[in-house]
């Protein structure tokens, strides 16, 4: 009997050859070195302008033979084929399973003659498919390359950030276009160049990554057979020497093509397949640069290549030590990132109007007096459906050691919850069908975000310290009861599993629907406070009244020198009053 199974649809923006931009999604990776308590983490913002934010969840399940997966485009929901389902399939919060395997994408395009109209696996479902299918990086990395070359793969160039409770894997990918010729069975036109070239490497324990819709890995240790190896030594897959993996026709399939003409010891992935220009540079590795200068000394030499001043200079290192320990709440600051303290700070400049906005609308690139300009492309942005920090900790069993902290909206004005892997159902307020893109509901997190959201928008730099105050004390406090609830969840674990996962789910649910609540209040309350552009007088949250119970005048802020200087520039004496 043949079912068919539709494989969760994630929050990912596909990037076609419309006229879609391309330069979303944002991602870091850190080791257990590298953190403060040992954790390894990787981190993922799906920055759309049409995805909806929600957490999926699928349960663990075993399936019959003859059981059908029909896998889905996931920018149309169009249908692109079917593969046959494996025996048993592993629970997944959002981007985590319940072995504390993580995974985060970026899409690079890279060359568009590659794309492979005939694949039918595109970037999300080989997502979904590993996460469901492997226990680690490693085995994750071999689903992904197993199902391409099955397949075909259906997507442009990507990037995959791959964590497991020990390492942290960094994996490239694009198709290899389409050359149709007839089989001599079948005698149907099939695609000889079905499969993908790719390559995967680990980040040093110690030191961390982070990609942004631009290739990364330039040159590699060749196979040798002991810390590097292709696809045809997957026997060695998990030896702990390995720390490359690669197809085997990555410099071939180049050369084939006129990418690549030198030594193979010089060959450079990126390069070749995509190769870099200021947009990749200004609006992609720029957000790399933004992560790596909050952790480290030396990156004011990179500058003049990630701003595009001259990408000739040499590029940034795939990975770096940092100066200090990272948290995952130094993650989710680095989230918020908008080239603050940089000269490229967006607040700062005449586009960021009276109240000093960091965002721009879109489109990202646009035209005036027949020249083309730019807003800057920055970590944290307005359309973003949903964005994440997955943390795995190997000291603890599995259902305690993973932590899922997610958020929904602009990660500036967002909060991140903690959600356990091992949960067994999902919050009403984060689930799916809780609302849409284009159906609001008054009880999903993704709006209620982005109605506090869009009144900063209106008034930024006086609301943002009021949103930032709540933003703290809830991550704080989420933070601080970790331990505890840890501790809390081993003691049970140790008496009986069930018990600890029902814990960690009734845990992680309060959270999240007390993060809800807390949230309308702050919404109410940032309305009453600067209605109408005034803002009321309060203390310590209370709204002030006079002895009378009328409520006090309020203030007046106006606008600052920069904008009044602006305005008369434009007018002149317009609006001066006469004497």
């Amino acid at each position: 009997m043949m079912y068919q199974f539709r494989l969760l649809t994630f929050a990912f923006l596909f990037f076609s050859f419309a006229n879609i931009e391309t330069h979303a999604c944002t991602n870091f990776m850190v080791t257990k070195g590298a953190s403060v308590d040992g954790s390894t983490m990787v981190t993922y913002a799906a920055d759309s302008h049409i995805r909806y934010g929600e957490l999926y969840f699928r349960p663990a399940a075993d399936w019959s033979e003859g059981t059908m997966i029909t896998l889905y485009d996931r920018g149309s929901a169009k249908p692109l084929g079917e593969i046959p389902q494996i025996a048993h399939t592993y629970q997944t919060i959002g981007f985590m399973n319940e072995h504390q395997l993580a995974i985060g994408e970026s899409t690079f395009d890279g060359r568009s003659e590659l794309f492979d109209s005939t694949g039918i696996v595109d970037y999300g479902s080989l997502m979904s498919l590993a996460l469901q299918r492997a226990k680690t990086a490693r085995e994750a990395i071999k689903v992904i390359a197993d199902l391409v070359e099955e397949y075909g793969y259906a997507s442009t160039g990507e990037s995959f950030s791959i964590g497991d409770p020990n390492e942290v894997w960094y994996m490239e990918l694009i198709g290899k276009g389409v050359d149709l010729k007839k089989d001599r069975k079948t005698k149907k036109l099939v695609n000889a160049n079905k499969g993908a070239v790719w390559i995967a490497i680990r980040i040093p324990d110690g030191y961390i990554s982070a990609h942004a819709n631009q290739a990364r890995i330039a040159q590699f240790k060749l196979a040798d057979g002991v810390k590097s190896i292709t696809n045809k030594q997957w026997d060695k897959l998990n030896d702990d020497a390995v720390e490359v993996i690669y197809a085997a026709d990555i410099i071939d399939f180049a050369r084939a093509k006129g990418y690549f003409d030198g030594e193979d010891s010089q060959f450079s992935f990126c390069d070749a397949y995509n190769p870099i220009n200021f947009q990749g540079a200004r609006f992609c590795d720029l957000r790399v640069w933004a992560m790596f200068n909050e952790v480290s000394d030396e990156m004011s030499q990179y500058w003049d290549y990630a701003t595009g001043i001259d990408i000739s200079k040499p590029r940034m290192p795939l990975y770096i030590r940092p100066n200090r320990k990272i948290s995952a709440t130094d993650l989710m600051h680095f989230k918020r990132n908008y080239m603050q303290g940089t000269e490229l700070d967006m607040s700062q400049d005449v586009g960021a109007g009276p109240f000093g906005l960091p965002y721009r609308w879109r489109p990202l690139t646009w035209k005036y007096e027949d020249e083309m300009y730019f807003h800057e492309r920055v970590t944290v942005t307005q359309q973003t459906g949903f964005s994440f920090v997955a943390q795995m900790r190997n000291w603890l069993p599995n259902p305690i050691g993973g932590i899922f902290w997610f958020s929904v909206d602009d990660a500036g004005t967002a909060v991140y919850v903690p959600f356990y892997c091992s949960i067994t159902k999902i919050p009403e307020t984060y689930a799916e069908g809780n609302g849409d893109m284009l159906t609001y509901s008054d009880n999903a997190a993704f709006w209620v975000f982005n109605r506090v959201a869009h009144f900063a928008y209106l008034f930024y730099n006086r609301v943002m310290p009021d949103i930032k105050s709540v933003q703290q004390e809830l991550e704080s406090k989420f933070v601080n009861y970790t331990t505890a609830v840890d501790k809390g969840a081993l003691e049970l674990y140790k008496q009986d599993p069930e018990l600890a996962v029902t814990f960690l789910t009734d845990y992680s649910c309060n959270m999240a629907n007390m993060t809800i609540n807390r949230w309308k209040e702050l919404s109410d309350y940032l309305l009453v406070k600067y209605l109408d552009g005034n803002v009321k007088k309060e203390e310590n949250g209370q709204f002030l009244r006079n002895p009378y119970g009328y409520p006090q005048s309020p203030s007046f802020p106006g606008y600052p020198d920069s904008y009044k200087k602006a305005l008369i520039n434009e007018t002149g004496t317009k609006f001066k009053l006469p004497e």
